[in-house]
């Protein structure tokens, strides 16, 4: 598949006007002087139509995942527990054994906490989720049902994934397959995306009860891709693609078309370099203007939540790869995630109380989006 590679310079007077604390997963500086422009575009543009609180006074939100119900389930980074936030805007904070055990369990630190939720199925008032969490001497993922707003027992189905003060991944989703994929960060040793018996720097592929899925590359691993620093939120589009973002280092940050199998390059190369057996990513930003963390993909764009760029990017799909970026949605600090909701509106999380940004009034929040 021939995919589009997209470069995007943003105006000097675009960039005035961001501000944040940085990001130490993309602390760079402006685009290079000999970057390329973006091509022209055909692709139209959408603006934010509608806009408004779901909920405030959230403290660092971190994932968010659908219920069968319509409630999202919200994870809080710091405070080591869930909340279940309905499309009226009322939050229940989940509690049970499965609540206790995360409150033993999390190790909040650094960028680590409890972060990604997924759903991986419900039996009638009864939902399995996977969760990603920093204990005591690793990240690891864990699994646990939510009956109501009572968690319960929470065991563990994946362990040893290395964690540090920064690069702990996090992200989790079921892709149409019905496998459980997870990121990992290289925890700050470069050398583990390039290992293959590393679980961090990857992209891995598991069952929902933690074994390496059938099918995956190298049979017995749960490896799916390798050559990740910091890889972030998860998404398909209709027609398979899938898709993740990048924390970079210096220069770029990434959207990447995930194969399996395949190699992208961390720490050899960042960004489109065009080396013989690594994948480029097919858009790249300035670290100042991304620093891209939770993803969703609809039926003609994939957006992404920036943190220290402060805005939410959308990249157009089209037939043979994407389009042009454009930024949506510069009003509202650190952007953490964003997810589709049943009504097809988007919710992005905010993060300006986790330690980097600058709270005001209300946050962090749960926005409502409606595009047109």
């Amino acid at each position: 598949m021939t995919r589009a590679r997209i470069v995007l310079v943003v105006a000097v007077a675009l960039l005035a006007g961001c501000s944040g604390g940085g990001e130490p997963e993309s602390s760079g500086s402006s685009l290079p002087p000999s970057s390329p422009a973006a091509p022209p575009s055909s692709d139209p543009t959408v603006s934010v139509t509608a806009q408004d609180d779901v909920a405030t006074g959230l403290p660092a939100p971190w994932g968010i995942a659908f219920l069968p119900s319509g409630d999202a389930v919200v994870t809080l980074r710091d405070e080591k527990r869930l909340v279940l936030v309905s499309s009226s805007g009322a939050v229940t904070e989940v509690t049970g054994p499965g609540a206790d055990q995360l409150d033993d369990l999390v190790v909040p630190g650094g960028e680590g906490g409890l972060l990604g939720v997924a759903v991986l199925g419900s039996s009638g008032d009864a939902v399995d989720l996977a969760l990603y969490a920093t204990a005591a001497d690793d990240n690891r993922v864990l699994r646990a049902t939510l009956t109501g707003n009572s968690l319960g027992e929470v065991r563990p189905i994946l362990t040893g994934i290395a964690k540090a003060n920064n690069h702990d991944g996090g992200r989790l989703a079921v892709g149409p397959d019905g496998f459980l994929y997870v990121t990992s960060g290289d925890a700050t040793d470069t050398a583990n995306a390039q290992d293959p018996d590393s679980l961090n720097g990857k992209i891995l592929r598991i069952t929902v009860d933690g074994d390496p899925a059938p099918g995956n590359p190298t049979e017995g691993s749960p490896v799916w891709s390798l050559g990740h620093r910091n890889p972030q939120g998860l998404g398909w589009a209709a027609d398979g693609r899938m898709f993740a973002a990048e924390f970079g280092q210096n220069t770029w940050d990434e959207l990447n078309v995930i194969e399996p199998g395949s190699n992208y390059g961390w720490p050899t190369v960042e960004g489109e370099a065009g080396e013989d057996g690594f994948v480029d990513p097919v858009a790249q930003w300035s670290t100042a203007d991304a620093s891209p963390s939770g993803l969703a993909v609809t039926a003609d764009a994939v957006y992404l939540a920036a943190l220290r760029g402060e805005r939410l990017w959308r990249v157009p799909l089209t037939a043979d790869g994407v389009g042009t970026p454009q930024q949506l949605l510069t009003d509202l600090g650190r952007l953490r995630a964003v997810a589709v909701a049943p009504d097809d509106s988007l919710w992005v999380l905010t993060n300006n109380t986790d330690g980097r940004g600058t709270p005001r009034a209300g946050d962090d929040r749960i926005v409502r989006l409606t595009l047109g």
